[in-house]
């Protein structure tokens, strides 16, 4: 059987809106000197997410990460070949997002930002930002698993529940390493700026922290019947 254009299509648009509203979060807090802040970003990246998911999930499933895929992936969710589609339209999405903002954000702003490519804080070290990408990713995950998946979980507000996962791991992992959680949300504006900063943290250690979580949940913590 093959994969539903439908979900695709879901999937793209969501994971658009996710790095078109949080990575122009933080061009456009740059621009107005601030103001916004860690809060802010925060919340547009959680308020991007919590929208997303509740337009997406009866249709895809509302992953919009490849790490979120690849979590359902290894615990046979969904197949190979339609996991990788959606990985394609994420990481495509991302990328159109980061294309876009480029053109309409104001250059200064976007160039100094990196178009809110995310990379280590002054300070940390990769071991660190990759430790800490994983444990972001592994809440998000969970709270996916624990709230959307899991028969049991609080399917009513189960999009707000995943949006305010990402609010509070920004509002921890933000100025450490910009808490991506989301390899199409660092591919994108990285593409876009040129900056490859530890790149290959922001696949490795959300990959790694959602196959985690993922597994777990369902090895441990979901009713077998």
């Amino acid at each position: 059987m093959g994969v539903n254009p439908r979900a695709l299509v879901a999937e793209f648009i969501g994971t658009f809106g996710l790095i078109f509203i949080g990575a122009g979060a933080i061009i456009v807090d740059a621009f107005i000197g601030g103001r916004s802040g860690l809060t802010g970003i925060a919340l547009a990246h959680g308020l991007a997410i919590f929208l997303g998911v509740s337009y997406s999930a009866h249709i895809s499933g509302g992953h919009l990460n490849p790490a979120v895929t690849m979590g359902f992936m290894a615990t046979k969710r969904i197949g190979g070949g339609a996991g990788l589609a959606y990985i394609g339209s994420q990481l495509l999405g991302g990328l159109v997002a980061a294309l876009l903002l480029k053109i309409v954000t104001p250059g200064e702003a976007a160039a100094r930002t990196a178009l809110g490519t995310p990379a280590p804080g002054q300070g940390v070290g990769t071991g660190s930002a990759l430790i800490v990408e994983f444990i972001l990713t592994f809440f998000l995950v969970f709270v996916i698993f624990g709230t959307a998946v899991d028969p049991r979980g609080p399917k009513a507000i189960f999009p707000f529940c995943i949006g305010m996962a990402v609010t509070m791991d920004i509002l921890m992992g933000g100025p450490l390493t910009g808490a991506s959680m989301n390899p199409a949300r660092s591919l994108g504006p990285a593409l876009v700026s040129g900056l490859w900063t530890a790149h290959w943290v922001y696949w490795v250690g959300p990959i790694l922290g959602g196959i985690a979580a993922a597994w777990l949940y369902d090895t441990l913590l979901m009713e077998k019947r």
